[in-house]
């Protein structure tokens, strides 16, 4: 792709996303500007078989964006990686059309595997600053990560994920468990379990008070 015909869909790309830019010259400072732009180049010619090529390539933009992006990885259109710092996608990850990530977020495989070692993330996902994403499975499309979420196990279509482990929370706009403690619109499972354990506590002691009575009662 041309440079100026990239810059202009990653403006439109950028805009529709993030408030904070105010002009299409603004995208050349914009780190996942230049780290997906060099991916590009790195990928065509891993492609191409030209493997040390490719990974100067991505190691370079690593170095200058703060943005680790394998140049095996298959990634398509309408990426968005918002600040970018410390995000790394592995080899074998696969991502869909307009996918948005946030800083820290990990792309990667769980050490243990061979072949495709990390996530396929299906189109319009997002994924929230900090989550780790480990292993061979798919995030389906429209689905939200939460921040600092760690996710190990395939996630279906149109659902939320937090906690870790990550669990899902919601899907297909029902909250899932149907207890719900919004937490600023995400569900807290750990907070629904403590929630749920604290009230058969209470329930036990109610039933322990209730037999201590009836004991004293035949006893006396």
């Amino acid at each position: 792709m041309k440079f100026f015909a990239y810059m202009n869909e990653m403006y439109e790309v950028i805009k529709e996303r993030d408030p904070a830019i105010k002009s299409k010259w603004e995208v050349l400072l914009y780190p996942c500007f230049w780290a997906i732009y060099r991916y590009r180049k790195a990928h065509r010619l891993y492609e191409k078989g030209h493997f040390l090529r490719a990974r100067r390539i991505s190691q370079r933009a690593a170095r200058k964006t703060g943005i680790e992006i394998h140049p095996g990885a298959v990634i398509g259109k309408g990426l968005f990686i918002d600040h970018g710092h410390g995000v790394v996608i592995g080899e074998t990850s696969v991502i869909g059309d307009n996918v948005t990530i946030y800083q820290g977020v990990t792309l990667g495989g769980t050490g243990k595997e061979t072949g495709k070692r990390h996530p396929t993330v299906e189109d319009n996902v997002m994924i929230s600053a900090g989550a780790k994403v480990l292993g061979s499975f798919t995030i389906g499309e429209n689905s939200k990560i939460g921040a600092g979420s760690v996710v190990l196990k395939e996630v279906p279509p149109n659902s939320t994920v937090v906690g870790v482990p990550g669990h899902v929370v919601k899907r297909d706009n029902v909250r899932l468990p149907r207890m719900d403690l919004d937490q600023v619109h995400f569900p807290d499972p750990v907070q629904v379990e403590i929630v749920q354990l604290r009230d058969e506590v209470a329930k036990l002691r109610s039933e322990l008070e209730e037999a201590k009575k009836q004991l004293q009662e035949s006893e006396a």
